[in-house]
């Protein structure tokens, strides 16, 4: 498949690069792009983050009403006893919930590219959860930027032509950043994998 599991994250190996370079962070929406540039050694390690903002009170105050609305409205229909008692236990479960599907959420997704070596695809859950997979470099045929239309929405999103493989690999499995903040990524990985760049 091309694709190894890494325990340890291989970007720890930038700690014995003598300069850091991080170029001004792109904001658009409630995605933040940075890319840190590691050099040292005998080549570079270019390391591209997208950040989700965090969320505001605003925020909160939204979930947290349509948590004691749905909870009103289930003590009204369902229970006909004492609703209070019942609205409580449904406040309860809800903020339970909700906590369970914040903690899914992934907060930051990152691309390390080790020229010559390989890419490294990271992603950072809320929860504290990080999962990491490694591509060696010879397995990837070409990065593409592809337009995924669905009935509800449009997005644009980077993926991986694999040698031998039938299916693209998404370099952004949770999130789905602007293409302005992709196309730097991609044009690295076009760099990294001597490919050709072609129009968008």
């Amino acid at each position: 498949m091309g694709v190894v599991n890494a325990g340890v994250p291989i970007v720890s190996v930038a700690f014995c690069f003598s300069s850091r370079m991080t170029i001004a962070p792109i904001v658009i929406g409630k995605y933040v792009y940075i890319q840190d540039d590691l050099k040292g050694g005998f080549q570079a390690v270019d390391v591209h983050h997208i950040l989700v903002q965090k969320r505001s009170a605003r925020d909160f105050l939204f979930y947290f009403a349509i948590v004691t609305l749905l909870a009103y409205t289930f003590s009204l229909v369902l229970y006909k006893g004492n609703p209070s008692a019942f609205f409580l236990s449904n406040i309860l479960l809800g903020i339970f919930i909700l906590k369970a599907w914040h903690g899914k959420l992934a907060k930051k997704e990152s691309v390390v590219i080790m020229p010559g070596f390989g890419v490294q695809l990271e992603t950072h859950y809320k929860s504290g959860k990080v999962i990491r997979s490694f591509v060696p470099i010879g397995n990837i045929l070409r990065p593409v930027l592809n337009e995924c239309v669905t009935p509800v929405t449009c997005y644009w999103s980077l993926a991986l032509i694999m040698h031998g493989e039938a299916e693209l690999m998404l370099v952004f499995r949770e999130l789905q950043p602007p293409v302005k903040m992709l196309v730097p990524i991609w044009k690295a990985l076009l760099v990294a994998t001597g490919s050709k760049e072609t129009q968008i």
